[in-house]
C-alpha cells in the first residue's frame, strides 16, 4: 500500500491507499496522532487520495477503513473555531458528498469510534459494518451548535426518523450493538471481526464487471446524494445561527 500523505513531524501518515486484492483497493485512515481528525491538512490528503483511488483501473470497490480505536472523529478543534469565527464556511465540509459521489461501492470498516463529521462519513458509505462497543453518532448539539456535513438528512435516511431525530436533538453516542435491528449497517460485530467481516462484503463485489458496478453505485446512491443536497441547502443557514454557541470546552471527549 502507497503512503500519499504523512503529518509534518509525525511518522504516522494521515491516509493511505493502494489495491490491496484482486478487484480491491482501500484507502486506510491512519492519522493515529491526531485520532483520525479532520483537520484542514487531513482533509485536503483525504480528499487527495480518494482522486487517487478512483484513478486505479484495476479497482472494481473501494475499503474505506481508519484505526482500532479511532475510525474518524470530526472536525478538530481549529477547524470547529475557524468555523466559528467564520474563516472557514459550513458548507466547505462536504467530503461525505465525495464518498457517496465516488464512481465504485465504498465499504466501511469502522472499528473504531465514528463521531460527528466522522458518523457522516460512515453513512456516506454504500455497506459499512461496525463494532459493537465502539461509539457512533453525530455529537453535534453537545457541542452546542446545530448539525451539519448532511447529517440532518444522511441520519434519517439510515436508522429511520425517530432514532435519527433522537440522535441529532440529544448529540448522544451509541454503542454500535445499539444500532441493530435499524438496517443502518451491513453488520456489527466483535472489534477485531470488522475488518474481515468488511473484506469478505468487499470482495464480493470486487469479482463483478467494473462498469456494472459503476451503473448500480449512480443508481443506488441516488437519494444518498439528493438528500445530502437538500441537507446543504439549510444546514448553513442554521450553523450561521448556531456557531455563537460552540463550546470547544466540550470537544473531543468520548
Amino acid at each position: 500500500m502507497n503512503v500519499i500523505h504523512e503529518n509534518s513531524g509525525a511518522q504516522d501518515a494521515l491516509v493511505r491507499v493502494g489495491m490491496i486484492g484482486e478487484g480491491l483497493a482501500e484507502l486506510a485512515m491512519t492519522d493515529n496522532a491526531g485520532r483520525n481528525g479532520m483537520s484542514s491538512m487531513w482533509g485536503k490528503a483525504f480528499l487527495e487520495a480518494l482522486n487517487e483511488a478512483a484513478q486505479l483501473p484495476e479497482a472494481r470497490v473501494l475499503l474505506l477503513s481508519g484505526l482500532p480505536d479511532y475510525f474518524c472523529t470530526g472536525a478538530t478543534l481549529s477547524v470547529l473555531k475557524d468555523l466559528a469565527t467564520g474563516c472557514l464556511s459550513p458548507s466547505g465540509l462536504t467530503l461525505g458528498r465525495q464518498v457517496i459521489g465516488f464512481p465504485l461501492p465504498v465499504v466501511a470498516a469502522a472499528e473504531g469510534h465514528a463521531i460527528g463529521g466522522g458518523f457522516a462519513l460512515l453513512l456516506s458509505c454504500d455497506l459499512a459494518v461496525v463494532s459493537e462497543t465502539s461509539r457512533y453518532g453525530a455529537n453535534f448539539m453537545a457541542l452546542g451548535i446545530t448539525p451539519g456535513m448532511g447529517m440532518t438528512r444522511l441520519v434519517e435516511g439510515a436508522v429511520g426518523r425517530a432514532m435519527a431525530h433522537e440522535l441529532l436533538y440529544t448529540g448522544d453516542l451509541r454503542r454500535g450493538r445499539q444500532f441493530a435491528g435499524t438496517g443502518a449497517f451491513n453488520a456489527i460485530v466483535p472489534g477485531p471481526e470488522v475488518r474481515d467481516r468488511a473484506l469478505t462484503l468487499a470482495r464480493g463485489l470486487a469479482d463483478k464487471p467494473r462498469d456494472n458496478l459503476i451503473n448500480l453505485k449512480r443508481s443506488l446512491s441516488l437519494p444518498r446524494r439528493l438528500a445530502f443536497e437538500e441537507a446543504m441547502t439549510t444546514e448553513p443557514l442554521m450553523h450561521g445561527l448556531s456557531f455563537p454557541n460552540l463550546d470547544t470546552d466540550l470537544w473531543g471527549g468520548l
